[in-house]
């Protein structure tokens, strides 16, 4: 990477943003002054940025080992931070571990010291349990989402972290709800506190749609008749819900994807793969899917389940009317459902009946080659535009990842181009392409 240490407006200009936002502009200034900073904002504002760019500012290219140390409640939200980091190209390693990877790839990771470590709390303590990288150039500790991290449990691996890490000067705290309780390990002494809250909730509506059937799917079929065909997340409370829910869409050639933590790791990547690239446009979630993934703006969120606390109800919306831009909640409601009280500001939407439009447009294919064989994306393009003779229109979104690769390309030309393309070569190494 060379040793020049990128500046704010390189980075930006990498990142093709010409400007930060309000959040990020009022963060920035805050941790860069602040030992202690709790940093309060909406799910898919753009917190990511707002901590790495100064967190990076305090970041020495002479010391080889971790200087900062990120934990994240989900495997999802490390992989999304690794990303942001690396196509900053700030000039600064960072590295993500979580459970779920071998703990092979994370030797082979911290064997060349990263600036910067992300990761579950869980995997991190293991890791320091086992001395596995050394402390005391910690300076700086940020916890994302950390409301999160101890509503699912990790209070205990969270406070052996900070009892072995002796030298820590920064504490960043990030959330997206209001009022949690920061435990005394964390050491936070008077925190400035960021808060962009209250901003932007009048984007949301939340609109209560009536079901006539104690199970809702057919109310859930009219409903997404209703709204077309938009990007979208259907929210069950369990996983279970969720199958019964995914039976009913299939049954009626509703292209759709599935996303809960009983998933392989693998599995809920390619959900999240085929979400974002339009291969689906409907994905069905529990609240996992509620906050820190990296999917694209959204339309709508549909409530199948009625959320059981207030901050599910808050996080769940938050995933549409993001970044000043408008979204809809629908609650799907059973008539002798009650609902709870802190659903309020709604009004009935009446449905229109229209016919669901049935298939995907959009198939992904995986490409067995990915960063580390030195494949760019244009490399990629240019075997679909040449070789599988795709208009640029046919060709989506390029994913890229360390060692595979992700297309998405016309469903009506899926079988031919994996004919035509499979053992291609990219740069030097022949690739497989299948159907994901």
């Amino acid at each position: 990477m060379g040793n020049h240490i990128k500046t704010q407006l390189e980075i930006l200009s990498k990142l093709k943003i010409s400007e930060l936002n309000a959040m990020q502009k009022k963060a920035g200034e805050v941790i860069k002054s602040s030992p202690n900073t709790i940093l309060l904002s909406p799910t898919g504002t753009g917190k990511s940025l707002a901590f790495l760019l100064p967190l990076l500012q305090e970041l020495d290219m002479k010391i080889s080992e971790i200087q900062a140390l990120i934990l994240v409640p989900s495997r999802e939200l490390a992989i999304q931070i690794e990303q942001v980091v690396r196509e900053m190209g700030s000039g600064f390693k960072a590295n993500a571990v979580y459970g779920g990877r071998s703990s092979a790839k994370d030797k082979m990771d911290l064997k060349h010291s990263p600036a910067i470590l992300i990761g579950t709390p869980g995997r991190i303590a293991d890791h320091l349990r086992r001395d596995n990288f050394p402390v005391h150039n910690i300076k700086t500790i940020l916890l994302d989402e950390f409301d999160k991290s101890l509503e699912i449990g990790f209070e205990e691996e969270m406070s052996e972290i900070f009892r072995l890490l002796p030298n820590i000067e920064k504490r960043i705290l990030t959330s997206a709800t209001q009022n949690v309780q920061v435990p005394e390990f964390v050491g936070l002494e008077s925190p400035a506190v960021i808060n962009y809250l209250a901003e932007e909730t009048h984007l949301l509506e939340v609109k209560i749609v009536n079901a006539l059937d104690k199970d809702k799917l057919q109310g859930l079929l009219a409903l997404l008749a209703h709204i077309g065909n938009k990007p979208g997340i259907i929210f069950c409370n369990f996983k279970n819900s969720i199958q019964f829910v995914s039976d009913f869409l299939t049954a009626h050639s509703i292209s759709h994807g599935v996303f809960h933590g009983g998933m392989e790791q693998q599995d809920r990547e390619r959900a999240l793969i085929k979400f974002r690239n339009g291969t689906h446009r409907i994905i069905i979630s529990t609240d996992l899917a509620a906050r820190g993934l990296d999917i694209p703006e959204l339309n709508f969120i549909i409530h199948y389940q009625l959320p059981l606390k207030e901050a599910e109800f808050t996080h769940r919306n938050g995933r549409t009317a993001r970044m000043e831009a408008t979204g809809t909640a629908y609650v799907l409601k059973w008539e002798k459902e009650i609902l709870p009280e802190f659903i309020k500001d709604t009004r009935l939407e009446k449905l229109e009946s229209n016919q669901v439009k049935k298939d995907t447009e959009w198939k992904t294919l995986f490409i067995s080659g990915g960063r580390k064989d030195k494949i760019s994306k244009g490399d990629i393009a240019g075997l679909f535009f040449k070789q599988g003779n795709l208009s640029t229109d046919e060709l989506g979104t390029i994913e890229l990842k360390q060692d595979c690769s992700f297309v998405s390309i016309p469903a009506s030309k899926a079988d031919e181009l994996i004919q035509t393309l499979n053992n291609s070569r990219l740069k030097k190494k022949k690739v497989r392409i299948k159907l994901v």
